[in-house]
């Protein structure tokens, strides 16, 4: 079942229903940055929500009635994100030559309110050290399929700092068709109801692919 935290229960719905389709869309920016030693030091993300779902927040956390979100009102949002997304990474990953790697809490999420879509920023950081070395993969989904976050132009995913200068940077955008043709064999009924969740939304996401 549904567990509801604010408007369509974004971040705490059960994988098994979630990984039916998308109910809320976000466009997205991703900065990867590195530092002068060379290591990447953290990743920026920004989300714009759609309509929708941006009024259905209005209306859960619009305390005093006024129809927007007041300085207080948004700094509620952020905090209820943050604690809701801890589970699911931030929506954000990060891999090492194929090997995950762990991101921090954001220390804030900064949430705004302009021309009727919710929009947040925030940070996160490797939990351990990821040198510029080999190939770099990162990535912002959502596990359970129930927002889709997408960047639409290549330049949305981007890298900031002298240390990407030497690395070829690449934007992946899987095909659909593709994705189910290599993958008809496990897509069974079972896979989509699985209740641990099928994390098939990494099979489609875009990611930015660094090799250095």
């Amino acid at each position: 079942m549904k567990r509801r935290i604010w408007a369509a229960a974004l971040f705490m719905i059960s994988p098994g229903i979630a990984a039916a389709h998308p109910h809320i869309f976000a466009e997205a920016r991703l900065e990867v940055v590195a530092d002068d030693k060379g290591f990447i030091s953290e990743l920026r993300n920004v989300w714009r929500f759609d309509d929708v779902f941006s009024a259905s927040v209005v209306m859960d956390f619009d305390k005093n009635g006024n129809a927007t979100l007041d300085p207080d009102e948004l700094e509620e949002v952020g905090k209820t994100v943050r604690t809701s997304l801890g589970d699911y990474s931030y929506y954000t990953t990060l891999a090492a030559d194929g090997a995950p790697v762990k991101v921090t809490p954001p220390d804030v999420i900064h949430v705004d309110y302009q021309d009727g879509q919710l929009l947040m920023f925030f940070a996160v950081k490797p939990s351990s050290p990821m040198p510029l070395k080999g190939k770099l993969t990162f990535g912002v989904y959502d596990p359970t399929l129930y927002t889709a976050i997408d960047f639409t132009k290549d330049d949305d995913m981007a890298t900031v700092g002298d240390g990407f200068k030497t690395c070829k940077r690449a934007v992946i955008r899987p095909d659909p068709d593709e994705v189910l043709k290599q993958n008809q064999a496990s897509l069974t009924q079972a896979f989509f109801n699985d209740p641990a969740g099928t994390n098939m939304s990494k099979l489609f996401a875009t990611r930015l692919e660094v090799t250095c």
